[in-house]
């Protein structure tokens, strides 16, 4: 069974990319809704949330985490890869690499959290592979809870969004990295304010790419991932009505979200 976990909805963006590649693998989802977002939270919390949302997953049966949340990949990724005996799966590496295959111009924007931008890990590993290109970077603080909100077609997140990627515009970029698995939930509103010559590159698909890539190269352990007859469950830490319309959507069908105290 493979466990993902993000802050809130956004990651259900990753398992349901993971639900198109394998449908015969069963997953459980964890949302921390209650600490939701990660993005404003100091490294050290995140790494605890991490840890407790590993623990849930490993509880449930999971036998390969994926962490769907740019914000925890980017501070905490490295401790539960140090601390936990089972493949760990982030959404930064593949949306990296993926960013400095496409790029022309070398000009590559990303758009994520403060955690996340301040880590710094987007820029560091990017400069590693192309050592030639430009990093630029936007905090976008005010997405994730718009998207937590059901916002996703308001004149006010239309507003927010052309704000925050003005810069980037000026900047000239030819790739952007939606760097919050919350974001391709906007991607309607973000395409055409950043330009439709832009590569997008999307960390969800990505992230799924890659686990598709790990399991391809080895046959035991997409055995070890099956478990007939199970079915995927969806646990949130905390419950409301837009965050249960908004997984509706982003499935096509209705989701049962159990809500558990983590």
């Amino acid at each position: 069974m493979i466990g993902i976990f993000d802050s809130g909805v956004g990651g259900m963006t990753v398992a349901r990319a993971i639900e198109q590649l394998y449908p015969d693998l069963p997953y459980i989802y964890f949302g921390d809704l209650a600490h939701s977002p990660y993005g404003s939270k100091s490294r050290e919390m995140l790494i605890e949330y991490s840890c407790r949302n590993t623990d849930f997953l490993l509880a449930h049966g999971a036998k390969i985490i994926v962490i769907a949340c740019n914000s925890a990949s980017s501070t905490a990724s490295h401790c539960l890869t140090k601390n936990y005996p089972l493949p760990i799966v982030d959404v930064i590496t593949p949306a990296v690499n993926k960013a400095a295959r496409l790029s022309r111009n070398g000009r590559i924007g990303l758009i994520g959290t403060r955690a996340t931008v301040n880590s710094g890990v987007y820029a560091s590993r990017l400069q590693d592979i192309r050592p030639d290109c430009e990093i630029h970077s936007q905090a976008c603080p005010l997405l994730v809870p718009l998207v937590e909100e059901g916002w996703l077609d308001r004149r006010e997140t239309k507003m927010i969004v052309r704000k925050y990627l003005r810069p980037l515009r000026d900047k000239q970029i030819d790739t952007l990295i939606l760097g919050c698995t919350h974001y391709p939930l906007l991607s309607k509103i973000i395409i055409p304010r950043i330009g439709k010559r832009v590569h997008i590159i999307d960390s969800s698909v990505e992230a799924a790419l890659h686990l598709k890539s790990l399991l391809d190269a080895d046959s035991s352990l997409y055995a070890l991932l099956r478990a007939p007859a199970v079915e995927n469950r969806y646990f949130v830490s905390d419950l409301s009505s837009p965050v249960q319309s908004l997984a509706a959507s982003i499935f096509g069908r209705p989701v049962h979200l159990e809500k558990v105290d983590v």
